[in-house]
């Protein structure tokens, strides 16, 4: 990691936040979760030690390795206790909170820290452009959950410099992940691709297609998880702001236009695993 000294902030304590600050400290990194909000901290707070009682269970960590791991977190709801190396940002998908954000992190940490956004479809070049010091502006987007998926997509712009793509190469690899370089483009590169295959099965469903054989269909024919168990394990909402995203950005393609079936469900509040209810009841 160079010169830094390897200390992890983790902005934003939902799924994706608690996920990644989990791994960081699993990797030895000090690590500091921070959000606003004060029950979703101890929400995240407990489902780590849930998720990391479960590694116990299971005999992949013992105790004593719980208790380091956790040992290397701090919750916080105060920004001025983000002093930090590398910062990976998980919050709400609004470009113009994640530049806010990064501003007033900016502020207050040296000018050599890294700034990673967890963004699944949004601009990082755009949120770069809002920055001061652009060159160390990167994406690191990884998957839904952080401490178990293998991928991570490290999203350069015309901004980012080498060494910040070294940094956070150096980063995903010491948390046991696959980075992959991409370009900033609309939806990444899994996204992009991934699109068709949402879209496409909510369009069967439209169609009068059962849910239920669509997703049977495809795990017998090789896909791990059939297309509406996996957009509830992502979340709909997450899903669907993804689709409306890449829509948008690609210039509003007819085969990418998004169903008004997950529009429907995300404003019923029926998100997938995370509420109990999606496609499927949990």
């Amino acid at each position: 990691m160079g010169s830094l000294s390897d200390i992890v902030c983790v902005c934003g304590a939902g799924t994706m936040g608690s996920g990644i600050a989990q791994l960081a400290a699993q990797s030895g990194f000090h690590t500091i979760l921070y959000d606003l909000n004060e029950t979703i901290l101890a929400k995240a707070r407990n489902n780590i030690g849930s998720s990391l009682s479960f590694l116990i269970s299971k005999g992949r960590i013992s105790e004593e390795e719980k208790s380091k791991i956790t040992g290397r977190i701090s919750f916080t709801n105060d920004i001025r206790n983000c002093i930090a190396d590398i910062f990976i940002e998980a919050i709400i998908e609004k470009a113009e909170a994640k530049t806010e954000l990064f501003n007033r992190l900016s502020k207050i940490n040296r000018a050599e820290c890294v700034f990673a956004s967890n963004t699944s479809s949004l601009s990082v070049t755009r949120i770069a452009e809002q920055i001061s010091n652009p060159e160390r502006m990167i994406g690191m987007h990884f998957f839904n959950p952080a401490h178990i998926m293998k991928l991570v997509e490290v999203v350069n712009t015309n901004y980012t410099n080498e060494q910040t793509t070294q940094i956070v190469i150096g980063l995903a690899k010491k948390m046991n992940k696959t980075p992959v370089v991409c370009k900033d483009s609309p939806g990444f590169i899994v996204n992009r691709v991934a699109r068709p295959y949402y879209i496409e099965s909510l369009r069967m469903a439209e169609e009068g297609a059962g849910l239920s054989q669509i997703d049977l269909l495809m795990e017998a024919a090789g896909f791990k998880m059939g297309p509406f168990r996996l957009m509830d394990l992502i979340g709909n909402d997450v899903n669907y702001e993804v689709s409306c995203s890449v829509y948008e950005q690609m210039g509003r393609p007819e085969r990418l236009r998004p169903s008004v079936i997950q529009e429907q469900k995300v404003k019923e509040k029926k998100l997938g695993k995370k509420t109990g209810e999606g496609y499927y009841k949990y």
